[in-house]
């Protein structure tokens, strides 16, 4: 029995699922687990199914998520998504549950659940979710159909990162046909702007330095937030706003977060491997897209070195 298989069974046996994702969720995170919500919803109408985790404002749009309480472990299914260790799952135990599924695009770092559904190539776990319902029983329908797209769509940056394949594409374009989804309101939803967003971009953009190896890095201190009147995450998530700037290879945004206590960090490339820096500094990801919470800006001004070898390393390469 395959993997695909292997979950359908797991999700027809319980009638209690929960589902959630890793801290700090972005748009996949958040549309593979919503999405996955719906589409088992629409194919068990009877089940009680919940996606857990704490909310962020930045992306209600893409849907409510439920109160997690202590009586949900009891003889529930948990499905973790777009998570590749175990102490990055949002808001639930792992080991309380009666039975555990993984499904996730990350490159494997350890085993925590009963079933694993690893790929390291597909774009996004919204794209693991697809290819989930394709090959089993579930029944897509146009809601949970829309979070996919949105998740999918926000890792891969509309199709333009280099992990967008033909499976993709086919995924896509089989979970359009199957739901008539309209995918140009979901754009509307995923790219509007508040004019504070856009000035915040525009202090990154203004301030930001680029050394001569082509690796562009701001560090924001509490006292500049405090004068932006904005918070870590919103900073942080300009990083995926600076991906076609000529002088730049990779880009680093530093940024203390006083609730954590640390230095919250988003790292991107167009070239260099990143993801192998960003472990030795508590974090981890992809090999152009990852994250890291040194402890420090001293420490963070370590990581800005490594990463700006990683940069001469690559321009010396081309």
């Amino acid at each position: 029995m395959n993997r695909f298989k292997q979950i359908y069974k797991q999700i027809k046996k319980y009638d209690t699922i929960v589902l959630t994702r890793h801290i700090g969720p972005d748009p996949d995170a958040l549309g593979s687990t919503l999405g996955l919500k719906e589409i088992i919803l629409n194919t068990f109408p009877h089940k009680k199914v919940y996606a857990v985790g704490t909310p962020t404002v930045k992306h209600k749009y893409i849907g409510e998520l439920d109160t997690f309480t202590d009586d949900m472990y009891n003889n529930s299914l948990l499905i973790v998504l777009d998570t590749p260790n175990k102490n990055r799952v949002d808001g639930v135990d792992v080991d309380k549950f009666s039975y555990s599924i993984k499904i996730d695009h990350h490159p494997f770092i350890e085993q925590f659940c009963n079933i694993e559904l690893i790929d390291d190539k597909a774009s996004s776990a919204s794209q693991l979710v697809m290819e989930l319902v394709k090959n089993t029983k579930l029944v897509p329908n146009k809601e949970g159909a829309s979070k996919l797209y949105i998740g999918l769509v926000g890792d891969t940056n509309r199709f333009m990162f280099s992990y967008t394949t033909p499976k993709t594409f086919d995924l896509v374009s089989y979970i359009i046909k199957k739901t008539n989804l309209d995918f140009t309101k979901i754009y509307n939803q995923m790219y509007e702007r508040s004019i504070t967003d856009l000035k915040l971009q525009a202090y990154i953009v203004n301030n930001i330095n680029i050394t001569d190896n082509g690796l562009g890095y701001i560090k924001v201190t509490e006292e500049q937030l405090e004068t932006l009147d904005s918070d870590p995450a919103s900073v942080t998530n300009v990083v995926n706003s600076l991906h076609n700037i000529k002088e730049m290879y990779a880009w680093v945004i530093c940024v203390y977060d006083k609730n954590n206590e640390y230095i919250r960090t988003s790292i991107r490339s167009r070239g260099p491997i990143i993801n192998e820096i960003a472990s030795n500094y508590n974090g981890g990801g992809h090999i152009y897209a990852s994250g890291a919470k040194p402890k420090t800006f001293e420490e963070a001004d370590q990581l800005i070195q490594e990463l700006d070898k990683a940069c001469l390393k690559y321009k010396e390469g081309e």
